[in-house]
């Protein structure tokens, strides 16, 4: 790889990262707009809607269910496909006012980055979490997830090797 493509990669990097970061901020500050315009203009939001005002309506509806939130990123993987494509994947923990109770979701994002004239952007994400629960409720046992408006938990059985690595050995008491 040439200097001038590490370079890229080193920007292209920080700025898909400082993209997530500003996802959180957008979504708790209730920005719509702002959080619109972290994805392309063609954005495909379901089988047969894309663009910004589908995505718009669907953010609406989300955040409208809850609050106050506040969204915490942290670890993240980018994997560059050529220059100006980029899929990735989010830790995060999410924490959300539903009434009278504080939700915690134990959260990962799977992202797809696009850079078109010359600004990175999402061109999908899926939620996917391990677990979503009133503050006050641990999440142990097989049912993890005890607030119905996130569906049920996808972690960590979305990964082929969780699977895997426990269909040898039996699981420990109390998980």
């Amino acid at each position: 790889m040439e200097l001038e493509q590490r370079i890229d990669r080193l920007e292209s990097t920080n700025e898909i990262r400082n993209l997530t970061a500003r996802y959180a901020v957008l979504i708790d500050a209730r920005d719509l707009d702002g959080l619109t315009n972290l994805f392309v203009d063609d954005v495909r939001v379901t089988k047969t809607e894309r663009g910004h005002a589908a995505m718009k309506a669907l953010l609406d509806s989300l955040i409208s269910q809850f609050t106050t939130s506040v969204h915490f990123m942290g670890e993240q993987t980018i994997d560059f496909v050529d220059d100006d494509h980029a899929e990735g994947t989010v830790y995060g923990k999410a924490e959300h006012e539903y009434g009278d109770e504080w939700i915690v979701m134990a959260i990962q994002y799977w992202d797809r980055y696009e850079r078109r004239e010359g600004t990175w952007r999402f061109t999908g994400r899926k939620v996917k979490h391990w677990f979503a629960t009133d503050m006050n409720d641990r999440p142990i046992g097989p049912n993890k997830t005890r607030w119905t408006v996130s569906g049920s938990e996808e972690l960590p059985g979305a990964y082929p090797s969780w699977a895997e690595f426990w269909s040898t050995r039996p699981l420990p008491s109390g998980g």
